[in-house]
């Protein structure tokens, strides 16, 4: 992909420092990874390791679940993930006091989570659930829906 800059970003200090050579691995399997890794780092010109706390890495868990959905062959061109933290909000579609109380994505949220529907769903209904259930996903407690785009929407209610 022509990359010859990377900044390696790791919530872990230990591997941080076990990588940057500056600790000593002790476990014996491990030191086969960190020659693997070793030769991978010979490919780039210049390639930093960088420890960040966990509670400040909030974005890690979104990336982990967003790598496991994209499912390619090998030696396929995958375009890189451009990625803008911005200060001001997003946009909303809707976000208004539904009339039982609940958000607009209760029912949705219900059935990811537990793996229920409504009490008085019908068929219908219960297939609309899990077939809009497709294009949410859970992170940190949090429901996001997907875009066609890869982006992500957090899901809010009115309050």
């Amino acid at each position: 992909m022509g990359v010859q800059e990377v900044l390696v970003l790791g919530d872990s200090d230990l591997l941080v420092h076990q990588i940057q050579g500056e600790w000593e691995i002790r476990d014996l399997k491990l030191i086969p990874y960190r020659q693997c890794l070793h030769d991978l780092c010979q490919q780039f010109q210049s390639i930093e390791f960088r420890h960040i706390l966990r509670i400040h890495n909030e974005v890690a868990d979104d990336l982990d679940t967003l790598a496991s959905m994209l499912h390619h062959p090998d030696k396929a061109y995958v375009d890189p993930l451009h990625i803008q933290v911005n200060d001001l909000h997003a946009y909303c579609n809707m976000v208004e006091e539904e009339l039982d109380g609940e958000p607009w994505f209760h029912d949705i949220k219900g059935y990811i989570r537990r793996g229920v529907y409504l009490v008085q769903a019908t068929g219908d209904q219960k297939r609309t659930i899990r077939r809009l259930a497709s294009g949410f996903f859970f992170s940190g407690g949090v429901l996001y829906k997907r875009t066609p785009d890869l982006g992500l929407l957090r899901c809010v209610d009115a309050k």
